[in-house]
């Protein structure tokens, strides 16, 4: 399995966000995590990201504990925070983690996503939608094991979310396990496997 999360329970600020959690995402699949707001899609991305421990339980990644966080080959993370570098382009920031890595952007990934046209632009002077699909590409670009996608689709028009989920597909079927956080019906329902949350428990 890509992630192992094993009866995880965490507790932030003195509230218990997340209660008993066990998960498991294999390579190649697409996971949701779906609930509403305050159900701890949040906080569960950010553990197998490793931007953090859990209080108890464990989270892995590939077979290794997911924090501190590893190299962004391995786990790249798209926040709802979007976390681009205003002053670079487009393209720049997409590439960043490519560089990093000694890697290539994949061909046809700013295409796909609306942002060639984009590309020479800094990301300052683009729109919310077009920060967040630019910050999903630098995602996805580097081809990680894991890619965890919080709302990827919250800032997008119909058109704009079909061009998401074909990029989510194809990250998929290059093997990459995808999880995402999101309680958009159109991204469940291209779901490989659905965890649902709700007060911090795996439901259902």
């Amino acid at each position: 399995m890509s992630v192992e999360v094993r009866d995880v329970t965490h507790v932030a600020g003195g509230v218990t966000v997340l209660s008993e959690v066990w998960m498991t995402a294999a390579a190649g699949t697409l996971v949701v995590v779906a609930g509403r707001s305050g159900s701890g899609k949040s906080t569960l991305c950010h553990l197998v990201a490793g931007v953090g421990a859990p209080s108890s339980g464990r989270v892995q990644v590939r077979g290794r504990p997911a924090h501190p966080a590893p190299a962004w080959s391995v786990v790249s993370l798209l926040p709802q925070r979007l976390a681009l570098v205003p002053e670079l382009s487009v393209a720049e920031n997409v590439a960043w983690p490519c560089r990093l890595a000694g890697r290539r952007v994949p061909e046809g990934l700013l295409d796909g996503l609306a942002l060639a046209g984009l590309a020479g632009r800094a990301a300052k002077d683009t729109s919310l939608g077009e920060q967040q699909r630019t910050a999903l590409a630098r995602a996805l670009a580097v081809v990680p094991a894991v890619a965890v996608l919080d709302e990827p689709t919250g800032h997008q028009d119909d058109a704009n979310v079909d061009r998401v989920l074909q990029a989510l597909r194809a990250a998929t079927a290059a093997g990459t396990c995808v999880l995402v956080a999101t309680h958009d019906e159109r991204v469940l329902d291209v779901a490989d496997a659905v965890v649902r949350l709700e007060g911090g428990r795996v439901v259902g």
